[in-house]
């Protein structure tokens, strides 16, 4: 494919976690090093985290250091092709005519999470996708919109998405019988995460230099509400992690959360949880790396609407673990017929079968090492993930 010039958007300096960095600087350093020319581009029209003070701020100047820092690390060619724009309107590396010619120039404009401020300057580019991370909760307004009913923001929210030319989501079992997200007004492709799978290889540790514990890095909603779509109440992370609370009884090695939010940190101790605080293990994208890297493997859960809708969702996060030979005992949200299970990856929907999981895996470390580095590289790597993405979305008609 010829070379193409490429503007992918994210959080990664919104919110400057090492996860949060990964989750979207991978399609920027996949592209480039397929050899497209691209620009990642962050301007939420939002004040961003501050992860020291725990709260938020308007003025982003320290968290456009970390970005440019860690792009820099990542690699050099990176340190130029960025553009951070913070809530009083400051801009931070490319300057803002450079990125308007770009955008207006650009082959793709990749608008991932909803995280992006659409301006009329972004909708020049000759592509404009939207990719949907968070299922169910994207789609969540479109029956009320359909049938008249939506407010001023849902109806806003949806006539932002119809101007994109191009759907994808990481609902991979969406169009299924089994799937309950709406499925009106958008055709939307499936996809998944891309895995530079070179940032991880040098990184995978032989089983015995790793920690005998089953580790995940998560966050605790600040609330229980959660999308209403057709009357059904879908929830977060939180209404799945009641569901197991008693699981370290019947675990043959620990369990850890590295936990941001306000959970219940007492009570999780009480149950036999291992309980460390999110940011000291993902304070940047090599500490969090590290994290993954020295894990026997991770246990999760996801979010109570990926569960219960049946998405097919499956996290980043735990494609990073893949990357790093880690194997994940992972809740089942109906990828099981997409992404191959029960060795690297093995999923679960009772406490049962969450222990009889961790079970196996302690059985067969060697063997699901192995898996878990094969599934990343079959299923995962960016440059098939990529190309595929790529050729879907530019041979796509416009429009929905």
């Amino acid at each position: 494919m010829e070379s193409l010039k490429i503007v992918v958007t994210g959080l990664a300096a919104t919110y400057p976690f090492g996860g949060v960095f990964w989750d979207y600087i991978q399609y920027v350093l996949g592209f480039l090093r397929m050899g497209h020319d691209v620009l990642y581009l962050e301007d939420t029209g939002k004040w961003c985290y501050e992860p020291i003070e725990g709260t938020f701020v308007e003025k982003g100047e320290r968290n456009a250091l970390y970005l440019a820092r860690n792009l820099e690390a990542l690699d050099p060619s990176l340190s130029r092709r960025w553009f951070y724009r913070d809530a009083t309107g400051c801009c931070y590396g490319r300057r803002w005519e450079e990125v308007k010619r770009f955008c207006k120039e650009a082959d793709l404009f990749l608008h991932i999470s909803a995280s992006c401020w659409m301006k009329e300057e972004y909708f020049e580019a000759k592509k404009v996708a939207f990719l949907d991370s968070d299922p169910m909760y994207t789609q969540a307004s479109v029956p009320a919109y359909v049938e008249g009913k939506a407010d001023d923001g849902e109806r806003s929210r949806i006539e932002m998405l119809l101007r994109h030319d191009v759907f994808f989501t990481f609902a991979e079992n969406i169009g299924s019988s089994d799937c309950l997200i709406p499925k009106e007004l958008f055709h939307w492709i499936p996809t998944r995460q891309p895995i530079v799978v070179e940032c991880f290889e040098k990184n995978v540790l032989p089983i015995a230099n790793r920690r005998r514990v089953l580790t995940t890095v998560a966050s605790w909603e600040p609330a229980e509400g959660g999308p209403v779509v057709r009357g059904v109440q879908y929830k977060g992370k939180s209404a799945e992690f009641e569901k197991f609370m008693d699981l370290p009884t019947k675990s043959p090695i620990p369990l850890e959360l590295a936990m941001s939010g306000r959970a219940p940190v007492e009570r999780f101790r009480s149950k036999g949880w291992i309980m460390v605080d999110a940011y000291s293990v993902s304070s940047d994208p090599w500490v969090y790396r590290d994290y993954l890297a020295s894990s026997f493997g991770e246990w999760s859960v996801a979010k109570n609407a990926y569960v219960v809708s049946r998405s097919g969702w499956f996290s980043c996060r735990s494609a990073c673990y893949l990357a790093l030979g880690v194997p994940v005992v992972v809740q089942d949200t109906g990828f099981k017929g997409i992404i191959p299970s029960g060795k690297g990856v093995l999923p679960f929907s009772t406490v049962d079968e969450a222990a009889q999981a961790i079970e196996e895996l302690t059985k067969n470390p060697e063997s699901h090492s192995r898996a878990a580095l094969d599934l990343a590289m079959e299923y995962f790597r960016s440059e098939k993930v990529l190309s595929e993405l790529l050729e879907k979305a530019l041979s796509h008609a416009k429009g929905p």
